[in-house]
Formats: C-alpha cells, structure tokens, sequence
C-alpha cells in the first residue's frame, strides 16, 4: 500500500510539469493556424483586388495622353494675368530614346530593387519598419517607382492609410499589367521636376536648354535628384542644393555598380544652366500666396484662376525702389499692406532668378530700434503722454548698460523727443518700468509670431521678427488699433467663372484704445518730421520708425500713409556687417522711393493725433489711480462726511463709512482705512476733527470754533493707494 501510494504521489508531482509544456504547443499551433488562415484570406482578398484593378486600368497609349497636371492663371486686383502656372510636358521619349544614363540615375536615387520587385519592395519595407520601431525616426519614405507613378496618375498626395492601400494595389496591377520598360517610360514623362516641368524633356528644355536625348552623366544627375524635392533642389532657385543632391545621386550610382567609378568623377558645378528671364519680383508674392490655396479649396484638379490682391504698378516700384536702394552685397525685402491687410506688393530679395528665397515672409532678424514701437506702445497704455518728461541719462539695469547712438545725452526730454530721437536709455528705462513682459505681450498682441526675449536689452529689438510681421504690427496703429492680418487670395473660380473661394468679410476686432494709436502716431509722425526718419518724408503725412543693429548688420524703416502701410528691410544673408547700412538711409530711401509712387492716386490724409483721452485720464494726474471719484466720500457745508453720489449723511460713528461688497464703485475692492473720527459729544456730533477737515479742504490751520467766512467746497479724500503710481521722472 505504502508503496502503490508514493508512486501516485510522484505521479501527481509530475503531473504539472507535462503539461505545461503541451499548454504551449497547443497554444502556439492555433496561432499558427489562426495567423496562416488570416494570411491566407488576405492573399485572396489582395489576389481578387489586384486582378479587379488589372481589368480596370487604361492601356499603354491611354496613359500617354493623360495629364494630370492643374493650369492656374494668376490675376493681379484688377484682372490682368501676371502669371500662369501650369504643365509643361516637353516632348514624350519612347523608352530607347531615353539615355540609358537618365534610366540609371533615376532607378538608383528612387527605387534601386525596382528590376526584381512586384510592384512593392518587402525588403525595404521590412527595414523602413525596423528604423522606425528601433530609432527615433518618423516612417521612412517606401514607395517604388511604380507606386509613384500610380499616385502621380490615379490618387492625390495625402498621407493616409487608405491612400497608401490603394497606391500598393494599383503599384502591382500595374507591375501585372505592363512591363518594367513601359512603366519606367511612363514615369520618366510624367514625373514632375519642379518649375511646372513634367517629364524629363521638358525637365531638361527648362534647365539645360537642350533636349533629354542629349543630357549628360552630370545633367542627368542633377534631373534625378530633383524628384525628391523639386523646390528645395531646384537649380534655378538653389545651385549650390542642386550640385549637391547630383553628386549624392553619383555616389549612389557607383555604390550601386551603375556606373564605373570613372564616370561618376565629373564636376557636377560645371553644367551651364538656362536662365530663367521670365521669372520677376512677383514670383515671391505667388510663392507665398498659392500654397495657401491648398488649406483654401477642396480637392481639384481643375483649370483655375486665382484673383490677388498684388497692384502691378506697385509691385514693380516696389521692386525698383528695393534694386535701386540696396547696398553692394546687401539684399532687400519690402511688404506693402492695404488697410485691410490686402498685401499690395510684396519683394523677397533684389532678383528672384539670382535667390528665389523670400526675405519677406522667411527670413528672421533683428528689427532695432523699429521694435520701440512695442516699448512705446506699453509705456502709453499704462499711462505716458508724448509730452510727459524723461530722464536721458545712463542707466544700468541687472548689470546692462545701454548707451544711445550718438553716445551722448540729453538729459530731460519729452517722450515725444526721446522716442524721435531713438533715444536708448529712455527706452530701456520705459521697459523696466511697464516691465518687458508686458512688452512682449504687446508685441505678441500685434501679430509678431516668432520668439520673443524678455531680457532687459529686449527693448532694444535683440528678438529676431519676420518683415511681414513688423509691417503688419505698424498696420495696426494706422487703422486706429484694429487687427489687421495679411491676405493676398480674393477669390478663385473655375474656367468657367464659378467662385470656389471668396475671401470673407470678417468683423475684425479691436487691439488698442484708439487714445493709444493717437499717440504713437503722434510719436511716429515726429520721428519722420524731425527725427531718424527724415529720409522717408514723401510731401504728405508719413508716421514711421526707423531700426538699425550692432555693427550695421540689419536696417529697417517702417511706416504708413494714407492708408498704406510699408515695411522695409536691408542687410545680408549671412548677417555680416554693411558699411554705411543706417535705418535712416537706404530702407527709408527705398520707402520714400516705392510710396511716392503708391499714394499717388489716393487723397491726402492728415493724421488723427487729436488726443480724447477717456474720463479716467482727465482727472487730476494721480486721481485715477485711486478709482472713480464718484466713489469717495465728500465734506459738505457743515462739515459732514456726505456718501458716495451724494446719497446723504454718511453712517454715524461708529458705522462702517465706506463701500462695502456691492455698494458704491468698488464693489470687491478691499475698503481702505478709515479717516480719524472725532469723539462723539452733545448736541450735533461734530463728523470729523479740525485736523481732518483741514488736510480733506486744503484750509489753513485754524483754532478750534473760529470761522473762516467763506465756504469750501466739497473735497474729495484721498487716501495713500495700494499700488503707489510709478515715478514719473
């Protein structure tokens, strides 16, 4: 028994262990089973999707004549054609007139496994998913040749899952369908270049002035490296981008033993490229207006016209005055802004086919002085006036010391002066007083986007700004502080007429108290008048601002007129010194230059510097801090302490004699402390003592019951506030 017993007992201790191990197989063989039916009915599914796409899609000589490609014809304000964009196809090549080169360098840069996949590449795939699960990589770019060429001809660009489905069934009804030197011809016609160019032909006619029958190992390579970024590696729009990518397309070429070392040894900088006379200055306002066009109309590949706000004979006096005012070596950028925001001219740089890069909506830097506006605008919301007296002396603020231009001093002077003057110290002192995070929340209040310092030289436009930001900040003021935000789209139709977007009519808020503008026009006026801004003077109004930085790096000039307001930059793109380069000389040149012609037709316009200060302001300087008098209490005839709004005798003593929670004007606002009260005695309590009533009326000491035969009037008491007002120096 003992030991039929401990055999059962080793039996069940071995139990568990057996089939822990069979738990797992079982497991195991239906996921196996499970996962392989999966696989199986999604071979199935994708098989019958595939074949479906097979039978729909059009022959060989169908998708030669297809053209996917959108015309746009861009309109100035007044309907004339300033541009039309649209595809340029060039010349299709069959399959053996295409250099074998071009056929190389384009399967070596796009697709190097594109001979022996199906349409989809599983290897890049799989390694495109390891980078991505292993690394700090966003998803790599997998398409195949014939994937892109599926999305060029059938699908749009959209970075969806569903998108990209359809992308990989078409890519391998495709592969089934045709052959690899079909679908290579059919892609290297209709691929898109950059410059409206489709097709390498037409690729080539654009850059190199021949056709692609004739391109060489450097042209082809440079054409090739387009395709993954036709703006950014342009040839027309960045050489030095372009030589660059052609000689990565070389390597990979080599690596990839599609050329012999020999061959790929050619210097790529020596291709002569066309020039492009038809581009001009307009091109930077088309390039910064027709991508928004993408966030403005549905999906369509439709014929279009797009009206703009662009005014030609502004925009080529604009590019004038720009050319004409740059110093040697120097750019420049200009944006002019209609009361509305309608951009009416807009120049990124002294010729778009040399840079096509736009300074004018880009390119980050230093404003200067211009940036005073945000200091002086803080400075009249808390309670300056342009004629109220500051102190030009030096300073130092936490361990800075600026110093004016001239490095010298004026001692007191007006706000209106200091601001003329562009006076340093006046500035850096007005900053810490408001504090320079109200600055920066006024800049931001404005429209300037980019990042702002709050250290103390901030006041002195160390925060780099975009032009258009600037320009659309002076905007505000020359609209009486409402909003302002540039636009350059008023509409878009069809060929045929219908409107598929009209700019809307928004009811544009309120920014500033319009005593606040009145005073920094008055301010900007007298900096043109008499100050830095002489330059820009035009025979009528102008407000403006001038800004220069360290070491003459940036100047800028600023300002309005007539309801047009004007921004001017100059300096280099690599940010070196420009000897001679002040705010004050050539930006306002080229200011004055462009806004002579711009307000030609447009009535004179004085400005409103008339000054109607609300109530607040026009009571005795320190009164307002206090709250509004009609909350004080008074002292009438008798002496007696009278209740706010004169509503009777105040509480007798002992009563609380001010507002309390809902009652008077100042609600919630914490009572201040009570006036000594006199003793109560007989007869008619006396409301307060001799020496009350003197410091409340301004009397003269007097002994006590003597009369001074004439009646004071009431008086308000002020009491010390709780926030003392800033010095005023």
């Amino acid at each position: 028994m003992a030991r039929r017993g401990s055999r059962r007992t080793s039996g069940a201790r071995s139990q568990p262990g057996g089939k822990q191990p069979s738990r797992l197989r079982k497991w195991f063989k239906r996921l196996l089973i499970w996962g392989g039916g999966l696989a199986l009915l999604g071979a199935i599914f994708l098989g019958f999707a595939v074949m479906f796409a097979v039978r729909s899609l059009p022959s060989f000589d169908q998708l030669k004549a297809t053209q996917t490609a959108q015309t746009i014809v861009v309109r100035a304000r007044d309907g004339t054609q300033i541009l039309e964009l649209g595809p340029s196809y060039g010349k299709w090549l069959n399959s053996n007139q295409i250099p074998d080169v071009m056929k190389q360098a384009m399967i070596a840069t796009e697709d190097r496994r594109f001979e022996s996949h199906f349409g989809i590449d599983p290897i890049g795939l799989v390694r495109a998913t390891f980078v991505w699960m292993t690394g700090n990589k966003r998803f790599g770019a997998t398409s195949t040749i014939t994937q892109q060429l599926a999305r060029n001809i059938f699908l749009n660009s959209n970075r969806t899952v569903t998108r990209k489905a359809r992308e990989a069934i078409l890519a391998m009804a495709l592969e089934r369908k045709f052959t690899k030197s079909q679908i290579l011809e059919l892609y290297l016609n209709k691929v898109y270049f950059g410059g409206g160019a489709y097709g390498i032909d037409s690729a080539s006619r654009k850059f190199f002035s021949h056709p692609a029958t004739h391109l060489s190992t450097a042209e082809a390579a440079i054409i090739a490296g387009l395709v993954k970024a036709p703006s950014r590696f342009s040839p027309t729009a960045d050489v030095d981008a372009a030589v660059s990518r052609a000689n990565v397309v070389l390597q990979l070429m080599r690596q990839q033993g599609r050329i012999s070392p020999s061959a790929a040894n050619v210097n790529v900088s020596a291709v002569k490229l066309k020039k492009d006379s038809a581009s001009n200055s307009v091109r930077y306002f088309t390039d910064w207006a027709l991508p928004q066009l993408d966030l403005l109309l549905p999906e369509t590949t439709e014929p279009i016209e797009v009206w703009t706000t662009i005014d030609v004979g502004m925009q080529q006096a604009a590019a004038a005055a720009v050319k004409a005012n740059a110093p040697k070596g120097a750019q420049g950028a200009l944006v002019s802004l209609d009361r509305d925001g309608a951009v009416l001219a807009m120049v990124g740089g002294t010729d778009y086919v040399t840079s096509s890069y736009n300074r004018a909506t880009e390119a980050l830097r230093q404003p200067g002085s211009a940036w005073k506006l945000f200091v002086y605008l803080a400075a009249l919301e808390a309670g300056y006036t342009p004629d109220d007296m500051v102190k030009d002396v030096p300073v130092t603020i936490d361990g800075w010391s600026p110093h004016n231009s001239s490095n010298s001093y004026s001692g007191d002077i007006d706000v209106r002066s200091a601001f003329a003057y562009s006076k340093n110290t006046v500035a850096a002192q007005l900053g810490n007083e408001v504090g320079f995070g109200t600055i920066a929340s006024m800049a931001r209040r404005l429209g300037i986007s980019s990042d702002i310092s709050t250290f103390p030289a901030m006041v002195l436009g160390t925060s780099d700004v975009r032009v258009i930001d600037l320009t659309k900040a002076f905007a505000v003021i020359s609209d009486d502080g409402t909003a302002v935000q540039p636009y350059g789209i008023v509409k878009v139709t069809t060929a045929n007429g219908e409107v598929l977007y009209q700019q809307p009519k928004t009811n544009r808020g309120m920014l500033l108290p319009d005593y606040v503008t009145s005073e920094m026009t008055d301010l900007l006026q007298t900096a043109v008048n008499t100050g830095t801004g002489k330059a820009a003077q035009i025979g009528r109004p102008v407000a403006g601002k001038t800004g220069t930085t360290n070491s003459n790096k940036d100047g800028w000039f600023v300002g309005f007129s007539s309801g047009i307001t004007t921004g001017v930059w100059m300096g280099r793109d690599d940010a070196k010194p420009v000897a001679g380069l002040y705010g004050g000389t050539a930006p306002a040149r080229a200011f004055a230059a462009y806004m002579r012609y711009a307000v030609k037709d447009r009535p004179v316009e004085e400005f409103k510097t008339q000054v109607k200060l609300p109530n607040w302001k026009l009571e005795p300087d320190d009164e307002y801090y206090y709250g509004d008098p009609g909350s004080y209490y008074y002292i009438d005839d008798q002496g007696n302490l009278v209740e706010p709004g004169g509503k009777g005798p105040a509480p007798q003593p002992g009563q609380t004699p001010f507002p309390v929670e809902g009652e008077g004007a100042g609600g919630a606002s914490p009572a201040p402390q009570a006036p000594e009260l006199a003793p109560a005695g007989s007869g008619p309590p006396s409301a307060a003592s001799d020496d009350f009533l003197k410091r409340a009326t301004g009397e003269e000491p007097r002994k006590s019951g003597a009369s001074t035969g004439r009646k004071a009037p009431p008086a308000p008491v002020q009491f010390p506030p709780p926030n003392p007002p800033p010095p005023r120096n």
